[in-house]
């Protein structure tokens, strides 16, 4: 969390003519180097009214500086499925470059990570998100990242949603009161399904509830399934950060 409070103090918005849909964003960091990322504002936002938000934390393919790129795969092309109707503001950052333990870049503490979480603060703060109704979700590189956001900041998130991702089944007793529901292919030959296997049965045995829903047949896109759930979108609003 080093550089999470240099990043609040240092965060810029760019205007923009429109006030809804997917919007452009760029953060400047400690260094003074510009980060673009993307926000997703609901079309019927209303200001005064806390919205319901999620931090959507993109895989290694989608690292780089277009700043756009994270849209593409995953959450975002689910939005755009149902974009009208979508109720969350969305927060899409961008990893820069990949740690050189890749499943680490989107951890507290590391700049991706704290970047992230910077922008998460920014955009509640612009489009007055809900702290109550805070989903935290991403996928692969992402997953990991989930997993390990949910152990260093449990009483942050209302739910949590980490797909073809991994984890300490040792931090099962930190996350075991957050509501998850868990993705994984059956046949992803990237991230073994045993990851999330082992994490919800680690959860479990903590006195946790999870869900767990493992493709048949479904390699390491997990994703489109997950995403592609209805029910998943039901079951985030069903949770408020108690």
């Amino acid at each position: 969390m080093r550089h999470l409070f240099c990043f609040l103090l240092l965060a810029g918005v760019a205007p923009a003519a429109d006030k809804t849909g997917f919007l452009d964003r760029t953060m400047k960091g400690p260094d003074g180097v510009e980060t673009r990322y993307v926000i997703f504002v609901p079309h019927n936002h209303n200001p005064a009214k806390p919205t319901p938000t999620i931090l959507f934390l993109h895989g290694a393919g989608e690292t780089g500086v277009d700043g756009t790129r994270q849209t593409q795969v995953g959450l975002g092309k689910a939005i755009r499925a149902r974009e009208k109707t979508f109720p969350f503001l969305v927060v899409f950052p961008q990893a820069q470059k990949r740690e050189p333990r890749l499943l680490e870049t989107w951890y507290p503490g590391k700049a991706e990570g704290d970047r992230a979480l910077a922008m998460l603060e920014a955009a509640t703060k612009e489009f007055n998100g809900d702290p109550n109704r805070t989903y935290l979700t991403g996928i692969s590189m992402g997953g990991f990242g989930t997993w390990k956001l949910a152990q260093a900041m449990p009483k942050k998130w209302a739910a949590i949603a980490p797909i073809c991702g991994g984890g300490e089944t040792s931090w099962a007793a930190d996350i075991k009161n957050i509501p998850c529901w868990c993705f994984h292919g059956e046949v992803d030959a990237s991230v073994p399904a045993a990851r999330s296997r082992s994490m919800i049965e680690a959860l479990k045995a903590a006195g946790g509830k999870p869900k767990y829903d493992e493709y048949k047949g479904v390699g390491h896109n997990s994703w489109d399934n997950a995403y592609g759930t209805d029910a998943l979108y039901d079951w985030f609003l069903s949770n408020t950060r108690k």
